[in-house]
């Protein structure tokens, strides 16, 4: 019975350290579509069109454009634009997958 238990015990712990999990690295302040982050780590989610930017109990919502590409991706990275003088997060590419995630330029950069 005891090693049930802790059979038991073991599955599940693998199955949660096998979870999925995009950890990103803000390094400055910075736009993630209508967003405002602070430096810090970020957990990414997201769901149709929209990502979900959490540090601690902060979370930014931004809609998104979710891409394929053609092979998948080493590692999650962040390609980030330095216009104005002003860091912006372009893409976030997920580690492990083909999934980019592709924020929309801001309203006054658009035009």
């Amino acid at each position: 019975m005891m090693r049930r238990v802790v059979l038991c015990f073991a599955l599940v712990g693998l199955a949660v350290a096998s979870a999925k999990s995009y950890s990103i690295v803000v390094p400055e302040q910075a736009e993630a579509g209508s967003a405002e982050l602070q430096p810090g780590n970020y957990k990414v989610e997201w769901s149709g069109d929209k990502a979900v930017l959490k540090n601690g109990k902060f979370n930014a919502e931004s809609s998104v454009k979710v891409e394929t590409n053609t092979r998948k991706y080493d590692s999650t990275s962040v390609k980030y634009s330095n216009a104005d003088g002003k860091m912006r997060i372009l893409e976030i590419h997920l580690g492990g997958t083909n999934t980019r995630l592709v924020f929309p330029a801001p309203a006054a950069a658009a035009q």
